[in-house]
């Protein structure tokens, strides 16, 4: 292992090298069996004699530090020792933007999911369902010869083959009117809300949000310097006459509220594009989630229905795939494409093009649609278990909100009932259980409280003790 040594050319450089290859493998630079740099090669590196890091390394193997095997060369003591603590780079006496105060210690998605034998975690797709075996083959083949096809940089906008097989993938599954040239592919789509803020945000800008919603993208928003306002919700989604008169941005999630779940009302979708139009707003439409649907006929995405360009549709590959492989788009007009791809490869240039060149095959030899039907199939019967236990087991203390799509229930504390969400979601994990309450998506002061059940992580057979758990945590004489 390359090993950067500093010498000072004053004093005993053997002395040097020696001290600093010790705090090396004191503080876990170096670690117990790898080898140190040959000296005739160390030495050429460091312009010095060979004899002079020859004493540095006997005085290693004097102490224990380092032993030698003959003909192999010199390696870091097996020998446990006395750590140093690691080093660390300065404290620093900069200090970020006033808005990164409160954004800084955002927890974010929970990650030690795995410690809960029973996860309703939120936003967790189930990778037992991925066909990896299919994914692999696709993927290895992407790097087959000739490799210099990867040896440039591509469009910032994405691959034009991905691009063409998602404009075709949500033109059939979404009825969106869309090209490839109208396509900018990102890191999923917490990268596409960034592209849009760098274009169209200034500081001070309003931007509407909904109240509850999603928090990364207010968070997101809000550190570009926009003032962010939460609209509140009714039965028909947004309230579009709450709606700051001097928003210039709105973010929504029509097809399934996050984290309510309810559809927008045609009425409302109309009523929002109407109002973008008066004040010459721009409407971003986040459809996540659309794709796992289990009842009801689906409306037609507020992209579809624009007629002015002022609706930016955004996309995202984690639910229905996997969330690491960070695949997302963003379909926008063609008046903001300039920009758009410009700020992308400002920001990183490109996604990384083999992948992308694999899920275009994915798309186009019809896996996508596949894999999406049956993990349809599977997350609707893990929809049908929680709502049946929620009817059955909690009429009490919560109530359903209607959902035909996603994955996760949402569920408000019936009016009066005396419970506390904090003290249930605390029993509920003593209990094995991880479960998020609703007022952790609020923007404000809380006006809902209750549970957000999230069920893409959760095995279907581990839903009924999970939820009987959780109903004990609302009580102890509880019975799911």
């Amino acid at each position: 292992m390359d090993v950067h040594i500093g010498l000072t050319r004053r004093g005993d450089l053997s002395t040097q090298i020696y001290r600093q290859l010790l705090e090396a493998v004191l503080d876990g630079r170096l670690r117990p069996g790898e080898r140190l740099p040959p000296t005739r090669e160390l030495a050429r590196r460091l312009d010095v004699s060979r004899n002079t890091v020859g004493v540095a390394y006997e005085l290693l193997v004097a102490e224990g530090v380092v032993e030698g095997r003959v003909g192999a060369g010199s390696f870091v003591s097996a020998q446990p020792l006395r750590p140093l603590q690691a080093r660390r780079a300065p404290a620093g006496a900069v200090s970020p933007r006033e808005v990164w105060r409160s954004i800084s210690g955002f927890a974010g998605r929970p990650t030690n999911a795995a410690t809960y034998p029973y996860d309703f975690s939120v936003g967790t797709p189930d990778a037992g369902l991925f066909p990896f075996a299919t994914w692999r083959r696709l993927v290895a083949n992407e790097f087959r010869p000739p490799p210099d096809r990867y040896a440039r940089y591509g469009d910032p906008a994405g691959l034009a083959e991905l691009r063409s097989g998602i404009a075709r993938h949500i033109g059939v599954s979404r009825s969106v009117r869309a090209d490839r040239d109208d396509v900018v592919v990102t890191h999923g789509a917490q990268q596409a809300f960034d592209l849009i803020g760098r274009v169209l945000i200034s500081e001070g800008t309003c931007v509407a949000v909904e109240e509850p919603g999603y928090p990364y993208a207010r968070l997101l928003f809000q550190s570009l310097g926009a003032r962010v306002v939460g609209v509140p919700l009714d039965h028909e989604g947004l309230d579009v006459d709450a709606i700051p008169d001097n928003a210039r941005l709105v973010y929504v999630t029509p097809s399934h509220q996050f984290p309510l779940g309810t559809a927008m009302s045609l009425q409302r979708r109309t009523a929002l594009l109407a109002w973008a139009e008066r004040r010459g707003a721009v409407v971003v439409e986040d459809d996540y989630d659309s794709e796992f649907r289990f009842d009801g006929r689906p409306l037609d995405p507020l992209q579809s229905l624009d007629r002015t360009g002022r609706v930016l549709y955004v996309g995202s590959f984690s639910k229905v795939m996997l969330p690491t492989l960070r695949l997302g788009f963003l379909i926008a007009p063609a008046s903001l494409q300039p920009a758009l791809r410009a700020a992308k490869q400002l920001t990183d240039w490109n996604c990384e093009q083999a992948t992308q060149a694999a899920l275009a095959r994915f798309i186009d030899d019809g896996l996508l649609s596949r894999h999406i039907r049956k993990a349809s199939r599977e997350y609707a019967k893990r929809h049908a278990k929680i709502s049946e236990s929620l009817e059955r087991s909690f009429g009490g203390w919560l109530r359903p909100v209607p959902a035909a799509a996603g994955l996760h229930l949402a569920a408000e504390v019936v009016p009066g009932a005396p419970v506390d969400i904090a003290d249930v979601v605390r029993r509920a994990e003593e209990r094995g259980v991880r479960v998020q309450g609703l007022s952790g998506f609020c923007f404000g002061t809380a006006l809902r409280t209750g549970l957000v059940i999230g069920y893409g992580g959760i095995p279907t057979s581990r839903i009924g003790e999970g939820m009987a758990r959780l109903a004990a945590s609302f009580s102890p004489r509880a019975r799911a």
